[in-house]
């Protein structure tokens, strides 16, 4: 039975400039993110997910399913080499076999039970089937009719398998796996329903969405989906099945054809979700059962192939920067900026050619963005080595400090706890405005780290 709620985050390994799986872990425990579905069982993040504490999904791929829904062996075989060989170090929890095997591989259909119950026998026969359960993620696709929940019910196409699939989840203690997408309810739905339904934003009284059977009110389209399953589900007389939704999101970016796919919706739909999802509740007809939830995904994947959208649904790009502003998966504060209350500074009276080093280093190697202190952008003042050195030692340091970057850049850095953008003390300089070619005002000014300029000292003539 699932208990209380989370907000977990998928990962797909196979994404260009994939960063190393130690610096993928420290970014997930840097944001809090307690529970993780990989695509597949990665073997480099499986080990770095070692004594993390985070819950671990791994997953059988499409093709692998295939040899597995056919031999014993070949199903124990990969549960010991993937599942067996890392726990408990590796938290592992389930086993999400194949993902929309039903609608996208129906060929598939009738080796996709064999398979799940293949797997499993082998986790009984480790030992592990307590623990670690087993399912598959299906998509809305299999809901004939989605709406309204209540009359719901599973595509008739299917329904020996799924008959078949549930008895399973029924018996081992498993729950239902289902991947719901709202931008694809609101984008191809024709105008039916409103963009702020979709977004869970607040309805207008006009436009309430109301199931007319049961006359529940529901909030989001997303409330909707969830709740189209567990009716589905009750329509084959089954119940005490936990829907736990293994994909969502909303891609930040989309061709000409795709107005839908902004960053303003992709923050506003993904902040809204995690709040929703960590109140602990469960939709209209299952209140006390909390939907779990997985975000579709870490990293966004460049290389897909399809409309511009596919490829923009990560949360950060592979260098760990958050493409928006999101709400901490563990229910606290935003996942940006600086967390730590840290600071990496260049050293007073440091020598000035280690400090040209160390700012060459940081900028070249280090991948520090220095973009900001270059001629003619907003940080280049005070033009000064060791105003340049600090901004890019601190670049570095906030961005790497969680896989171990360190504050030393050759003993020209140092660590300090005093915000430079809230305290004076820091990077105070004396700058010389050149407004002026006949005459110059002197001003000590607080140089703060988002390069805004507060005078704290009144200006003299020179």
């Amino acid at each position: 039975m699932i208990i209380g709620a989370f907000v977990g985050i998928d990962i797909r390994t196979n994404v260009p400039n994939f960063p190393a799986a130690s610096y993928v872990v420290a970014l997930l425990k840097a944001h809090q993110i307690t529970h993780v579905r990989l695509f597949d069982a990665d073997a480099r993040m499986i080990k770095a997910l070692a004594n993390s504490s985070i819950e671990v999904m791994v997953g059988v791929t499409n093709e692998e399913l295939l040899r597995i829904g056919q031999s014993t062996s070949d199903a124990a075989e990969w549960i010991n080499k993937n599942v067996a060989a890392y726990v408990p170090e590796t938290n592992i929890t389930a086993v999400a076999v194949g993902s929309d095997v039903l609608t996208t591989m129906p060929h598939a259909a009738h080796i996709l039970l064999p398979a799940m119950q293949r797997l499993h026998l082998a986790l009984v026969a480790s030992n592990l089937n307590s623990k670690i359960k087993v399912s598959t993620p299906l998509s809305m696709d299999v809901i004939s009719r989605p709406f309204p929940p209540s009359t719901a019910v599973f595509n008739s196409s299917w329904n020996v398998t799924v008959y078949m699939l549930l008895q399973f989840l029924k018996n081992t203690n498993s729950y239902f796996m289902l991947n719901a997408y709202p931008y694809y309810g609101y984008t191809q739905g024709d105008g039916i329903f409103p963009l702020e339904y979709a977004l869970f934003e607040p309805l207008p009284s006009i436009k309430q969405i109301v199931d007319p059977n049961t006359l529940y009110h529901y909030d989001s389209m997303f409330d909707a989906m969830v709740d189209a399953v567990y009716y589905s589900i009750d329509a084959y007389n089954f119940s005490g099945i936990p829907v736990v939704v293994t994909e969502t999101g909303w891609p930040w970016n989309g061709g000409a054809n795709e107005p839908d796919a902004t960053v303003n919706n992709a923050k506003s739909y993904i902040n809204n979700l995690i709040r929703r999802v960590l109140n602990n509740s469960g939709p209209p007809s299952q209140p006390n059962i909390p939907i779990n939830t997985y975000i579709y995904e870490l990293f966004n994947e460049d290389d897909w192939h399809g409309p511009v959208s596919d490829k923009k649904w990560g949360l950060f790009d592979t260098n760990g920067v958050a493409v928006y502003s999101v709400s901490s998966l563990g229910g606290s504060s935003d996942v940006q900026g600086n967390s730590t209350g840290v600071f990496c500074i260049a050293k007073k009276g440091a020598d000035p050619a280690k400090l040209k080093n160390g700012l060459n280093w940081a900028c070249g190697e280090g991948h520090a963005n220095c973009t900001a202190i270059q001629e003619g952008q907003p940080c280049y003042y005070p033009d000064t080595l060791e105003s340049h050195a600090s901004y890019a030692y601190n670049d570095y340091y906030q961005r790497m400090h969680i896989v171990g970057g360190t504050c030393d850049f050759g003993g020209t850095a140092t660590i300090t706890t005093t915000d430079p953008s809230k305290f004076s003390a820091s990077f105070e300089f004396i700058l010389l405005v050149e407004l002026y070619t006949q005459l110059a005002k002197l001003m000590v000014i607080n140089f703060v780290s988002n390069c805004d300029i507060v005078i704290i000292g009144k200006p003299s003539i020179v």
